[in-house]
């Protein structure tokens, strides 16, 4: 580890204190001394990078956000893209069940239908509710079928109505996990289908007048942020924005 200055290193305390980590415990699963661990929390030394990478799994943040100056972000620009793949259609069938069956804190779907989900894989809403009962938080952001957006989407692919029928169709597939997960119907415009799970996410990108199943697709995990918060945000900002699914029109409830 190098010199560094005196200033209070406030992130890794704070982060420290959420994870329920005295300076003793995350000594000794940094495998490093608590004198160390002092030196790193008062600012006066930064972890070489090796350790700081351990530290910041330890804690479940970023080493960008617990030490910024010490990470060159130019070596990371584009570290977060995992994969791009040319249509959704070409993204490995089992990645979807494996990613969501390793997700532990939170998942999020924001979609006007995604039913691909419940179509292709029969496991998908079984395994969204096993996930919810061990305590993942997940968020389900569907289009309003009444909406304007929606309705715009639909002439935009010329399918006479076809969009608000798979929302239907999705909906009656995540009726049973009420209870178990939030559910709300948006109304704005969609971009792009957000996918979700703890610092993985895939995200369907929207080209106008070709199906999602075949537009490009990129496969994200969390380093800095610089791509995924941005998804993230606009996640937050939908979500917001909608209503829960208690709160149906008649439109909704109309199958």
């Amino acid at each position: 580890m190098w010199e560094h200055g005196g200033m209070v290193n406030e992130r890794l305390r704070r982060c420290m204190l959420r994870a329920g980590l005295g300076t003793e415990a995350l000594a000794e699963r940094a495998q490093v001394s608590t004198k160390t661990v002092g030196r790193w929390v008062r600012g006066e030394v930064v972890p070489y990078p090796r350790t700081r990478y351990r530290v910041a799994a330890i804690l479940g943040e970023d080493e960008s956000y617990l030490w910024p100056g010490a990470v060159d972000r130019s070596s990371l620009a584009g570290a977060e893209l995992i994969a791009s793949y040319p249509r959704r259609s070409d993204v490995p069938r089992q990645l979807w069940t494996e990613l969501l069956g390793q997700a532990w804190r939170a998942v999020d779907l924001l979609a006007f239908a995604g039913l691909f989900l419940t179509e292709e894989h029969p496991d998908w809403t079984p395994l969204l509710a096993a996930r919810a009962q061990a305590g993942v938080r997940v968020r389900l952001l569907l289009g309003d079928p009444g909406g304007t957006s929606l309705a715009a989407r639909d002439r935009e692919y010329r399918i006479g109505g076809g969009v608000a029928g798979r929302v239907r169709a999705v909906l009656d597939s995540y009726r049973p996990l009420a209870g178990l997960a939030e559910i709300r119907l948006h109304d704005t415009p969609l971009y792009n289908s957000i996918y979700r799970f703890d610092d993985d996410m895939i995200v369907n990108t929207h080209v106008y007048g070709i199906l999602a199943a075949y537009t490009p697709t990129l496969r994200l995990r969390r380093v800095d942020g610089a791509y995924f918060s941005t998804y993230l945000e606009s996640f937050e900002r939908v979500w917001a924005s909608a209503r829960p699914l208690e709160q149906e029109g008649p439109e909704d409830g109309a199958q």
